[in-house]
């Protein structure tokens, strides 16, 4: 079972501990430490009266207080539950182990404390077959909606999830609407027609209310995933603003009036190339029914999110949607997810940061059978679970690790962290991507939580590889520590009173 002996120095946080840096977990791009817990030896990293600075000067600033980061994670597709599911069957002690360093958010706990789960309305491009929650042709009552119209493994995997953490926020969405309330009958591309957008509204309100009779709190709900797309091999649909805007307000009018107000609407769902159109349409012609939007990384680029929060700087931002392909570079692709997803996706005012598969086979399986979604070589799972029962973790999982670790609740039932102020300056500062974060507690008297997560990618001299540690100076409160930053990601934790 992976854990370790480390919560006796986290207690040692006040007092003579003032700022001192105790821990530290770290995966480097050689793959000697892979999301690895350490504390400085043979004493913690204090910071002191400030002297020269690196060439690399890290300056935290938690005057500077913006967005909560609500959590890390993946969809929880059917495929993702059924190979899940299967794993519990054939090795229930591989899979509880997994499904705790996955999930297990209790401070102390070596785990990474994965907090969002995106989850399927009906079938996707990774389901074993086409269906929705009510596929009875006319049935403008949706009298014979049915929530178990979903696999069981489905449920039973985000019940196993939550017993490992309450504090999960589970995001639902459809990849189409039932295929008889689209043009071309079928949920495989197509148009919604316009006489369902009342009926699609309360489909979306039965699939909250059946998630509830299972004991699942959702979250947030979006109406579509990626209405820009239509593709005829798997479900998809395109969903004009106009649409999408109509269904999200008479979906939260519904939502309101049912018990779920405290329940978010997001729009949009789609790629980050479009975030100056789609999204805000869609804010100016029902804004007050959405509580913001959320973007997907396959096209455009990170900075494009500026385009819609500088016009809905009071909307919130998520990222629910990024894959890993098979055989890509190891290293390579932590550099980008950190550089565009996990670090630097919230300095842009994401408040989450998600893949796409939670699991899946080392062939990128099982898939919708015709789908062109995830052509050759395949998509990668956070996680892959392999036939004979054991399972490992791909590079996805180390991104998302290290950048989860900097937000999670210190206290039982305290809050997650909020990204605060950090710049980088010096000769060396175009070496480091530096997110820094605060971490507030459930008592005034109790000292903060404070965390950076850096990204040094000095791996190179022109075209050389030649991966050069980094020595920087972190100046926090007119203090200063020195800390050597290795070719890879660490994230580093010390605590201080509140500002």
């Amino acid at each position: 079972m992976r854990s370790i002996a480390f919560i006796a120095p986290l207690a040692i946080l006040q007092g003579a501990a003032a700022q001192q840096i105790y821990d530290i977990w770290q995966t480097t791009w050689d793959r000697s430490n892979l999301f690895t817990y350490f504390q400085p030896t043979p004493d913690p990293i204090d910071f002191v009266t400030p002297g020269a600075a690196a060439s690399a000067d890290i300056s935290v600033d938690d005057s500077s207080v913006y967005q909560t980061i609500y959590g890390f994670g993946a969809s929880l597709t059917d495929s993702s539950a059924q190979l899940l599911s299967n794993l519990k069957t054939q090795n229930s002690a591989n899979y509880w182990e997994l499904m705790d360093y996955l999930f297990n958010v209790t401070d102390g706990a070596n785990a990474a404390g994965f907090s969002y789960i995106r989850v399927p309305l009906g079938a996707s491009d990774f389901s074993a077959s086409l269906y929705s929650l009510d596929d009875t042709s006319g049935d403008t009552s949706l009298g014979s909606f049915n929530i178990d119209a979903a696999p069981s493994y489905v449920f039973s995997t985000l019940t196993d999830i939550l017993s490992i953490n309450n504090r999960l926020s589970v995001h639902i969405l459809p990849w189409s609407p039932p295929g008889w309330m689209k043009s071309g009958s079928t949920m495989d591309g197509g148009t919604l027609d316009s006489q369902y957008v009342d009926t699609m509204a309360n489909y979306l309100l039965k699939s909250l209310q059946g998630f509830q009779s299972k004991n699942i709190p959702v979250y947030a709900l979006s109406i579509q995933n990626e209405p820009e797309n239509s593709n005829p091999t798997y479900p998809s649909c395109s969903m004009p603003v106009a649409q999408e805007a109509a269904i999200g307000t008479a979906l939260r009018s519904l939502m309101n009036s049912n018990g779920f107000t405290s329940t978010k609407l997001i729009g949009y769902e789609h790629n980050w190339s479009d975030a100056a159109n789609y999204p805000v349409q869609l804010m100016q012609q029902a804004g007050s029914s959405f509580d913001g939007v959320s973007f997907h990384c396959y096209e455009g680029a990170v900075s494009d999110m500026s385009s819609f929060t500088s016009q809905y700087p009071s909307k919130e931002v998520y990222l629910t949607e990024c894959t890993g392909t098979i055989g890509s570079d190891w290293w390579s692709d932590i550099k980008w997810y950190m550089d565009n997803l996990f670090i630097v996706g919230p300095q842009y005012g994401a408040s989450n940061g998600l893949m796409w598969n939670l699991a899946l086979d080392g062939n990128g399986d099982p898939i919708l059978s015709g789908t062109n979604s995830c052509a050759s070589p395949g998509c990668r799972g956070v996680a892959q679970i392999n036939s004979d029962g054991s399972y490992s973790l791909n590079q996805e999982f180390y991104s998302m690790a290290q950048a989860s670790k900097a937000i999670i609740p210190k206290d039982v039932g305290g809050p997650f962290g909020q990204r605060i102020g950090v710049s980088v300056s010096g000769s060396l500062s175009w070496s480091l991507i530096v997110g820094a974060y605060v971490t507030g507690r459930v008592s005034s008297t109790d000292w903060n939580r404070y965390a950076i997560v850096v990204l040094n990618w000095d791996d190179s001299s022109t075209t050389t590889w030649n991966p050069v540690p980094v020595e920087a100076t972190i100046e926090f409160r007119g203090m200063q520590a020195t800390y050597t930053f290795p070719v890879g990601v660490t994230t580093l934790w010390w605590y201080a009173a509140p500002n």
